[in-house]
């Protein structure tokens, strides 16, 4: 299926309508063009109301760990979004958004990067994305797979930790994380997009 006619079918999907709190609204951002691909867990509220991927304090650490700003960001079309879930899925009363629905997955990811072939790394952002993609060959937790970053890097992949807040404690706890990942993904970054 040609990318344009698929994206506009992701956009006018409402297949998780009667699970959400609100009216579903897709945010994808990928082009024939993409080479780096994040793949995240889903949108927060923040990118549900403005429809722009990674538009939050999040957004903001990724693209610290990237090494570029919010404009390359943005505006080279070599970098694109796609998460797990197309969807916010609402906010856990216990803290935090929901995890992604499976069904966003089993509908979407598959055609989807099919459609996109000239992807040359995907950042697995989070255990939700590692799960989907690395199947078994995913560590026992998180924090072992983003450990074993190296294992991965044939396959064209990258596993990363959740940029939010919520992970602040877990990057103190692992500075091996911002002296050997980030340095490794500002440079392959950085390779993409020739500067």
């Amino acid at each position: 299926m040609p990318l344009d006619v698929l994206l506009a079918d992701i956009a006018a999907c409402r297949a998780c309508a009667p699970y959400l709190p609100h009216t579903p609204r897709p945010v994808v951002r990928v082009g024939e063009e993409t080479r780096l691909l994040i793949c995240g867990q889903a949108p927060g509220r923040l990118v549900h109301e403005t429809g722009l991927p990674f538009n939050d304090p999040s957004g903001n650490r990724l693209r610290d760990w990237m090494g570029v700003d919010r404009e390359t960001f943005y505006g080279r079309p070599e970098i694109g979004v796609a998460a797990m879930a197309f969807c916010f899925p609402g906010t856990n009363p216990k803290g935090g958004d929901y995890p992604p629905p499976a069904r966003c997955a089993a509908l979407w990811r598959k055609p989807l990067l099919a459609a996109l072939p000239n992807v040359e790394l995907t950042l697995l952002v989070g255990s939700h994305a590692q799960a989907w993609a690395l199947g078994e060959r995913m560590r026992a937790n998180m924090t072992d797979t983003v450990a074993a970053w190296r294992d991965h890097i044939d396959q064209g992949v990258l596993p990363l930790p959740h940029p939010s807040w919520r992970n602040t404690a877990w990057l103190r706890r692992n500075p091996w994380f911002e002296a050997e990942v980030a340095p490794y993904l500002r440079r392959r970054v950085a390779g993409i997009l020739g500067s």
